[in-house]
């Protein structure tokens, strides 16, 4: 007897686990994002560094969204805590561009 089990290929079920499965990839990307921002923000020239905070704010927003998706709440919280220092740093490196 072939019988399909409950969820099985073509449920809404599946396609909904199916459509999730990519959220779970999306550490990757961020895990990318954070070291490539480390490498920009360690940078002697300040168009660099300040690239680097808009690509920490970008990792912010994707762990942010795999932490809800895992329920990682201490994750979350540490992203919108590192979001305010990066958008800080976003501002000092402005000015600073601005008095040279």
């Amino acid at each position: 007897m072939d019988r399909e089990p409950l969820g099985g290929r073509g449920s809404a079920t599946s396609r909904q686990l199916k459509r999730m499965d990519w959220i779970s990839w999306l550490q990757w990307p961020a895990f990318v994002a954070s070291v490539g921002a480390s490498w920009l923000v360690a940078s002697n020239a300040k168009d660099r560094r300040n690239a680097g905070f808009w690509v920490f704010l970008a990792s912010n927003v994707l762990w942010g969204i795999w932490g809800v998706y895992s329920s990682a709440w201490a994750l979350i919280a540490l992203q919108v805590c590192l979001a305010v220092m990066n958008l800080r740093g976003l501002g000092k490196t402005k000015e600073a561009s601005s008095q040279n």
